[in-house]
């Protein structure tokens, strides 16, 4: 798909998401310098979160829905471990969750930051979010990563003290159906903006993953010749912040093929509790292997065991290679990094896995760009009915 021409790839239905999804490495580089211009914004702007919470420790809500939601579950487990601890706990609640139970989710005197992730900003849930926010929770602050400076979202935070907007590159806000760019441009920036590491540490972090993330490109043949399987199923497994993002990942697939590949998600460790049930012979169970020597042990466990049972299709590693290596099938990162961080290993991931996706979708006979064949799934959410909140 990444070598047609736009002509061949325009009559499958695929160029947009084709595009999108090769240009994403580009797209991180952008990123980077992008937050790399507003660091002294950010830093002020977290500096004024912790002064006015005046001692207690601030909530971050990571918020969205969808894939929108699904960057707050990829980024928030690393954060959680290296962020800034002394002052902020990191939590991912969809805004889906918070529309319509707010009150199970917000904390009237909790000092808050509802991060709000957005490709449009103009889901009508990412919109009431913000509004049940802004009603409920006295000491509110909020960050809006959005890749469309004229939607809702962003222009609600125009001009407001308390909201600080990070728009994404122009060219993540994606065209296509599926989110690709959006998510993973998303997700970088929460990291850049929380993580403790320092700048120059980050920088080298987003530098390994887009030697990664081209890596992907160029080796689609690896990905293709596993599409070239007969199955009809595909199980996505990880841990840590890599198990947030086997919800990601299974969603391409659903999206991209209208639900014609049946598909599960799990951690490695859960997967044994029931969901293990869902591999037969034309599965293809996928594991992203974590960095940490210590909970890579049970993603490789979980893989030998589903290998020794033969009871799939194909079985198959993504991640770095280490001395605890799959025995079986892997697309290993010739250009990875073992001390790589999970969370911003989980990009080059998620190419590996949207590329998955558009060639499932190809072989089944669907249009990646416009998947849903009766429209009644849109690339904006459409038919909400948005209820008043009384306290």
């Amino acid at each position: 798909m990444f070598g047609k021409s736009t002509e061949e790839l325009t009559q499958l239905g695929a160029q947009i998401t084709t595009k999108e999804i090769k240009q994403q490495p580009d797209l991180w580089q952008e990123a980077l310098a992008n937050y790399q211009q507003q660091a002294d914004q950010v830093a002020a702007f977290l500096d004024k979160v912790v002064t006015a919470a005046n001692g207690q420790l601030v909530r971050v809500i990571f918020t969205g829905a969808g894939t929108s939601a699904y960057t707050g579950d990829t980024v928030t487990p690393y954060l959680n471990a290296h962020g800034d601890r002394a002052h902020f706990r990191f939590e991912s609640i969809a805004t889906t969750d918070i529309v319509s139970a707010p009150y199970d989710f917000l904390e009237a005197d909790t000092p808050t930051v509802l991060v709000s992730f957005a490709r449009s900003g103009n889901s009508p849930e990412s919109v009431q979010a913000v509004a049940l926010a802004e009603q409920i929770v006295t000491n509110l602050h909020q960050l809006t990563i959005t890749c469309a400076p004229d939607g809702n979202l962003a222009q609600h935070a125009e001009g407001e003290a308390k909201n600080l907007v990070l728009l994404q590159p122009a060219g993540s806000n994606d065209k296509g159906f599926a989110m690709t760019g959006s998510f993973s441009c998303m997700a970088l920036t929460a990291l850049l903006v929380f993580d403790q590491a320092d700048a120059a540490t980050k920088a080298g972090y987003v530098d390994t993953i887009t030697k990664m993330g081209r890596e992907v490109v160029e080796r689609e043949d690896f990905i293709q010749n596993l599409v070239d399987e007969d199955f009809d199923r595909i199980a996505y497994l990880g841990s840590g912040s890599l198990g947030g993002l086997t919800r990601e990942a299974q969603l391409k697939v659903l999206e991209l093929t209208a639900g014609k590949l049946a598909t599960i998600f799990d951690t490695s460790m859960g997967f044994r509790h029931g969901p293990k049930s869902f591999v037969n012979d034309h599965t293809l169970v996928f594991d992203f292997l974590s960095n940490n020597a210590y909970t890579r042990q049970y993603d490789v466990d979980v893989m030998e065991e589903i290998k020794g049972d033969e009871i799939a299709k194909r079985v198959v590693a993504i991640g770095t290679s280490q001395d605890n290596d799959f025995s079986g099938d892997s697309f290993i990162f010739a250009n990875g990094d073992p001390q790589l961080p999970e969370a911003y290993q989980a990009l080059p991931d998620v190419m590996f896995a949207q590329t998955l996706a558009l060639l499932s979708s190809v072989k089944i006979g669907n249009k990646p760009d416009t998947p849903s064949p009766t429209g009644t799934v849109n690339r904006v959410v459409k038919g909400v009915i948005i209820h008043d909140y009384t306290k």
